[in-house]
């Protein structure tokens, strides 16, 4: 699987209107109204306003979406948010884009980038997630820091929940956490406390804006991170998480940084290694294949971040 996967036919976005058939007017009407019923409500449109987009589309034989970008009235971040809401696909516009711009399979769904998460979706929905011999976690692992594990987690759990699936990513770097700076939630309470006992609450938060994506930050950072992890707590708390939603990603530390990695891909069950374009070296990754395949998890395979 690579990182590099080419943008689809998604990538023009607004055309998916035109996917109905000609004959069916009724149809097509019903659908162009709720695109702007949408578009309405988002931009807080008056009566007076819809008037004159009605009546630009009618001249001008486009859309309501069309009409209302040229009017000025609203614009093609809007357009695409309104047919994300009519077809049921999570995005983020313009206006509430105050996370991190690296969640781009939200802010920017018909990107390369999100093609391409996408993609290693598909495959991994194939391997990983639709296994037939039990159902595993997946955890994500890299030989160094910097090579683009958090901002791939991230955005693979945006993908997963854009399926409509309950999606977790887990944020278990107990060294350096950064799941909880990217979806803008709160570290207080998260993984750590849970696996040293601690009776906490909120543990778990909803993504903003991303249906069906829950995080669960670190928390607290610990000490003595290897020996949580390598405590049952964590093994039994992957199997209840697991029951509890479709799908579950976990973020590590990086190799070099110890062997909590390698640990938390045992206790998933499965393991996608992650490189980085011009950086990682291939021994490093024979070793990260190695050290991997000593575990109990499946190796899912490896994926070069050109990002």
């Amino acid at each position: 699987m690579n990182a590099a996967a080419r943008p689809s036919a998604l990538h023009r976005g607004p055309t998916l209107v035109h996917q109905q058939s000609s004959d069916d007017v009724h149809s097509r009407f019903d659908q162009e109204r709720s695109i702007g019923d949408i578009i309405r409500q988002i931009k807080n449109l008056s009566d007076e306003q819809v008037d004159t987009i009605i009546a630009y589309q009618q001249q001008h034989g486009v859309r309501f979406g069309e009409a209302a970008v040229a009017l000025g009235l609203a614009t093609d971040s809007d357009v695409v948010f309104a047919l994300s809401q009519q077809f049921h696909y999570p995005f983020t516009p313009d206006e509430r884009r105050g996370t991190n711009p690296e969640l781009v399979v939200s802010a920017q769904p018909f990107s390369r980038q999100a093609e391409a998460f996408r993609a290693i979706r598909s495959q991994l929905m194939m391997r990983v997630f639709g296994a037939t011999d039990g159902k595993r976690a997946l955890a994500v692992l890299s030989p160094d820091r910097g090579d683009g594990k958090t901002f791939f987690v991230a955005n693979l759990g945006i993908a997963l929940a854009q399926l409509g699936g309950r999606t977790l990513v887990v944020d278990a770097d107990l060294r350096g956490p950064r799941l909880h700076q990217l979806f803008g939630i709160p570290n207080g309470s998260g993984l750590s406390g849970i696996l040293s006992g601690r009776q906490e609450d909120n543990v778990i938060y909803q993504a903003p804006d991303i249906p069906s994506l829950y995080v669960m930050p670190v928390g607290v950072t610990p000490p003595n991170p290897l020996e949580l992890l390598e405590r049952p707590a964590f093994r039994l708390l992957m199997g209840e998480l697991l029951r509890k939603f479709d799908h579950v990603v976990v973020d590590t530390p990086a190799c070099s940084q110890g062997s909590d990695a390698a640990v938390v891909a045992s206790k998933c069950g499965a393991a996608l290694l992650l490189a980085r374009k011009n950086k990682t070296r291939v021994n490093r990754m024979n070793e990260l294949v190695e050290m991997v395949g000593a575990t109990t998890a499946k190796l899912a395979g490896v994926i070069v971040n050109e990002f």
